[in-house]
């Protein structure tokens, strides 16, 4: 969910995190909460309950990350629930990981397959993309049966699609066209 509110906080981060010489340890932090926002949706939900007092939702937040994030990501944090921008907070950390990939050269590919890929054949994809890109590839391997057999490879605003559903899509179309 990117809109104005997102990337302002987003950009006033990587700001601060370019200052410190520290993108890439933020980066690493921002993953792990909104890996804590997805694991525990309730966590999220939380932050975001009106009939919660402020100071409760900066005491869970003390809670969870204050050994697990550096003083300034956890100060941010709290800043986020203070302004009462909560509802943002998943979209702020998504936004500031897309720069911080940005300003590190770092490229995420999803590969959907209708079966998990093994590892050795991420691998060849990934280095495969690195020759493409010039840049570091991160892979996310999405499991999606109707695929039926075959992979497509979404990296950044290119679709690769090699998957068995779109040739019988293109198959399907060539002879309605006759």
């Amino acid at each position: 969910m990117t809109n104005e509110i997102t990337q302002r906080y987003a950009q006033g981060l990587f700001e601060l995190a370019k200052e410190n010489g520290s993108v890439e340890k933020k980066k690493k932090q921002a993953d792990m909460v909104l890996d804590a926002m997805t694991d525990c949706p309730d966590f999220a939900l939380f932050l975001c309950t009106v009939k919660i007092k402020e100071e409760e939702k900066i005491a869970m937040i003390d809670k969870i990350f204050t050994d697990a994030v550096d003083h300034d990501m956890l100060s941010f944090l709290k800043l986020i629930v203070e302004k009462g921008r909560a509802f943002y907070l998943q979209g702020i950390l998504e936004d500031y990981v897309k720069l911080a990939n940005e300003n590190l050269g770092i490229e995420i590919a999803t590969v959907t397959s209708a079966r998990r890929i093994k590892s050795e054949d991420m691998q060849t994809i990934g280095e495969a993309l690195v020759r493409k890109t010039n840049k570091k590839v991160f892979l996310k391997n999405k499991i999606d049966p109707s695929v039926i057999g075959g992979i497509k490879v979404t990296i950044g605003n290119t679709v690769i699609d090699a998957t068995m559903s779109a040739k019988i899509e293109r198959l399907r179309n060539t002879l309605l066209k006759g």
